[in-house]
């Protein structure tokens, strides 16, 4: 059996700031905010760094 190794990916304090204003701003719910950016249902509720 072989396993693939995922590499994680990392975001940039503007694509953060971008991703909390689609909320926070312009009313997106968090689900909606990451379908439109593409990210990962697991990331959503993450705390950001």
């Amino acid at each position: 059996m072989t396993t693939v190794k995922r590499t994680r990916r990392k975001y940039t304090a503007d694509f953060k700031r971008d991703a909390v204003a689609l909320v926070t701003e312009l009313g997106y719910k968090p689900s909606e905010a990451g379908r439109s950016l593409r990210i990962k249902k697991s990331l959503e509720s993450d705390e950001s760094s």
